[in-house]
Order: C-alpha cells, then sequence, then structure tokens
C-alpha cells in the first residue's frame, strides 16, 4: 500500500468517525468498525477491503460506496445517514454510461485541487478526482494516471470522444473527463478548484483518451 494510498483510506475512516460520534452506537458494532478499519490497514488492502470487511461484521453486503453507505446505516440505525466526505452514488439504473460519469463529474465543482489528494472533503489531484467519479458510479479504475490511461479501450482522435472519455494528456502528467462539444473537467492546478473549462487539450499533445464505460452523448 503506497503513502498515499493510506492517507486517503485514513481519511475515508476519519470521516466515518466523525460522523459516528453524533450518533447512539451499539458497543458491539462500534468493536466490528474499529476492527474492519485496523485490520484493512495492517493487511494493506485497499479501499474496496475495508468496505467489505465493515460490511461482513455489521452484517450488510457488497463493496464500493453503496455498500460503505449500507454498513453505516447499519451501524446507526438510521436510513438515509450521509457519510461526510463520501458522495451517495449517482444512480445509474443499471451499467453506468458516459452520462453517468458527466454528471457524478459535476457533483464535484469547486472542490480544491490538492496533490496526492483523494478526498473530496478536503481536495483531489486529477486522477484522484477521477478515480473518485468512477468509484461513485461502482466502477473501480487505478490511481494515478499512469494506470489509469491503459484502462477500458483506446479512442482513436479527440474528434471520436464522447462525454465520459478520459483524456490522458503531456505524456501522462494530467488526465480529464471529456463532457463533449469541446468542454472538459478536471481537477487542474494548486489553487485552483475542479472545474468546467474548454477542452485544452488538442490531438498534439494528447497521450491517450480511454472509454472506461459505454459511451454517452454526442462528441
Amino acid at each position: 500500500m503506497s503513502m498515499t494510498e493510506a492517507i486517503g483510506r485514513m481519511q475515508s475512516i476519519q470521516s466515518m468517525i466523525s460522523e459516528l460520534t453524533t450518533r447512539p452506537v451499539d458497543s458491539a458494532k462500534s468493536t466490528a468498525i474499529s476492527a474492519a478499519a485496523t485490520g484493512s490497514l495492517v493487511d494493506g488492502g485497499g479501499d474496496g477491503s475495508f468496505t467489505q470487511a465493515l460490511a461482513s461484521a455489521l452484517g450488510t453486503s457488497g463493496t464500493g460506496t453503496a455498500s460503505l453507505q449500507e454498513s453505516l446505516n447499519s451501524l446507526t440505525g438510521i436510513s438515509g445517514t450521509t457519510l461526510k466526505g463520501v458522495s451517495a452514488p449517482v444512480a445509474t439504473g443499471g451499467a453506468a454510461t458516459g452520462n453517468d460519469v458527466v454528471a457524478a463529474a459535476k457533483k464535484y465543482i469547486g472542490v480544491p485541487y490538492v496533490w496526492g489528494g483523494t478526498n473530496p472533503a478536503t481536495g483531489m489531484d486529477c486522477s484522484g478526482f477521477t478515480q473518485r467519479v468512477f468509484k461513485d458510479l461502482g466502477v473501480e479504475i487505478p490511481r494515478v494516471v499512469s494506470d489509469q490511461m491503459r484502462q477500458g479501450t483506446p479512442v482513436a482522435s479527440l474528434a471520436e470522444a464522447k462525454p465520459g472519455d478520459l483524456l490522458v494528456s503531456f505524456g501522462g502528467n494530467h488526465i480529464s473527463i471529456y463532457l463533449g462539444n469541446g468542454k472538459a473537467i478536471d481537477a487542474p492546478v494548486p489553487g485552483q478548484t475542479i472545474q468546467i473549462r474548454d477542452a485544452w487539450e488538442q490531438q498534439s499533445n494528447l497521450t491517450s483518451i480511454r472509454r472506461i464505460v459505454p459511451a454517452g452523448g454526442t462528441s
């Protein structure tokens, strides 16, 4: 487990603990959540490992953000509780499409850029942002651009890109989500926030275009 992954996992756990301090919690379940969190950090598993352990301890099922929410509801005994720092997944009615990616991405407009960041409560970098967007839809992609740019299927050119596609530029130093009509959304640089802008990626500086889920909308 890398340092970035460890920090991200600790932030998620801290967010959960913060939420739980405001709710009455059964002592046995408190022990279960602590064991799940500790076990995940020790064994080096990903967020899915933590969620799975939590779900198992609390008698819920599945992995991902939706399962984490389900587990929190089980822990507090209150449905509809929202875990701080974890956005509710976008309802897709089935398999996610590029349109769902666009909708999920727009929820994070205004979140500050933080290098190495993966938590929308504190800030995200470009690949932390794209990973979070797909995670909200139940789609797991790697943490860093160099790995994300090898996921899904290649798109030949910017002219063929569709909303929801990943635009990788400058040799893998940056990644954004294409919105269509020449627009993109990304976490740009320190001092700025996640924003929609004219896609500054041009065919000349694009390294890769990747389609992770079925295309949505028009280019």
